[in-house]
C-alpha cells in the first residue's frame, strides 16, 4: 500500500455567515465520510490548518499569512493508504468541501530515508 494526502482547497467567502446547528452538521458531515475511510482500513491520519502563518520567499522577505494573491486557500488535508492514485481517488467521493465547492488534490506521498 501507498500512502496519499488529500489536500482540501476552497475560495473563503468572508461575507458567509455559519449558524451553529450549521457548523455542527458541517462537522458531522466530515466525520462520517472520515468514518468511512477509516472503516475500510485506510485513514491515517488528518489536520485542519489555522489561519495563523508566516512565509518565507526565497529571496529572504517574510510575509504574513500562508499565501499571496490566490483566490483559494488550503483548509486542511487528509493522508490515506490505497493500492493506487485511482483507488485513492475513490475515497475523495464523498467530501463534504465538495458540497461547498471546494475541490480536493490528491497526491502520492514519498517517504525520505
Amino acid at each position: 500500500m501507498k500512502e496519499f494526502m488529500m489536500i482540501f482547497r476552497h475560495a473563503p467567502d468572508p461575507n458567509r455567515v455559519i449558524s451553529p446547528e450549521q457548523m455542527q452538521a458541517i462537522l458531522r458531515q466530515w466525520q462520517d465520510w472520515i468514518g468511512g475511510i477509516a472503516a475500510q482500513g485506510k485513514f491515517l491520519s488528518t489536520g485542519q490548518l489555522g489561519q495563523e502563518a508566516k512565509t518565507l520567499r526565497a529571496d529572504k522577505v517574510i510575509t504574513d499569512g500562508p499565501y499571496a494573491e490566490v483566490k483559494e486557500i488550503v483548509g486542511g488535508y487528509l493522508i490515506v493508504k490505497a493500492t493506487s492514485l485511482e483507488e485513492a481517488m475513490q475515497l475523495v467521493d464523498g467530501c463534504p468541501i465538495l458540497l461547498a465547492g471546494g475541490h480536493v488534490e490528491v497526491r502520492d506521498i514519498i517517504k525520505m530515508n
